[in-house]
């Protein structure tokens, strides 16, 4: 895998998680590469807020429940102190998919299964590092069965005069002034889709999928892609 330029300086991670087992390996997984050193361990939502202090980490790995504080109240701590703040990266497991929204409004930048593959959790902290922003294919799926609550034993009908969820979507598009194209871009993020990705399916070139992505940004008028995905996901 191919890591930063040679002078770059490595991406300082912070480990949080109450399982020490845990946090031996994603430290062994992270250190593999030259590009990632692992600055420092917690195991507690409370400790992680004095280590993000003291030892200023790029990316926070963090886990959500946790003794004395979970991991979305310290996020949130960590995010609204003063001065350079690092990404936090939430790595989470299904049965926390409740907390996602909670942990979108405190400003983490990125979701990840602690069931990922090893280069997974590596490119992760490499996007959130760079500023970007990232949501686990699995994780979309989490948030997107939640917002449309297709996980309750019985679906409510509509009344036969409200839209369809795919229209009320469309309408939301139309009136942020999205073009086809964009829309487009903007359904393929709601998957969880990279950029490559994104080119792929619409036969474009990456540079030309990055330009969509920003003008989607600014005409939702929201932060980065995982904001834009939660946007699109609240209004199917």
């Amino acid at each position: 895998m191919t890591g930063l330029a040679p002078s770059s300086p490595p991406v300082r991670v912070l480990l949080v998680d109450d399982q020490a087992l845990v946090r031996s390996g994603f430290r062994i997984i992270l250190e593999s590469e030259p590009d990632i050193e692992v600055v420092g361990e917690a195991e507690t939502g409370v400790q992680a807020i004095a280590l993000a202090a003291s030892l200023t980490p790029d990316v926070i790995c963090m886990d959500v429940e946790m003794p004395e504080m979970n991991g979305i109240d310290a996020s949130r701590a960590i995010l609204q102190a003063e001065g350079t703040l690092p990404a936090v990266l939430v790595l989470t497991t299904f049965g926390h998919d409740e907390y996602l929204f909670d942990a979108l409004a405190a400003g983490v930048s990125g979701f990840l299964l602690k069931t990922s593959r090893a280069e997974q959790l590596i490119e992760a902290v490499r996007v959130v590092a760079a500023g970007g922003s990232l949501l686990g294919p699995e994780v979309t799926g989490a948030v997107l069965a939640r917002v449309r609550n297709t996980e309750a034993p019985e679906a409510t009908e509509l009344p036969a005069s409200s839209a369809s969820p795919d229209d009320t979507l469309e309408s939301a598009m139309a009136t942020a002034g999205l073009t086809p194209r964009e829309r487009a871009v903007l359904l393929l993020l709601a998957e969880g889709r990279t950029n490559a990705e994104i080119a792929g399916e619409l036969f474009l070139g990456e540079a030309t999928v990055k330009t969509h992505v920003s003008n989607v940004l600014q005409k939702l008028e929201v932060r980065d892609r995982l904001q834009a995905v939660v946007w699109a996901h609240t209004r199917t």
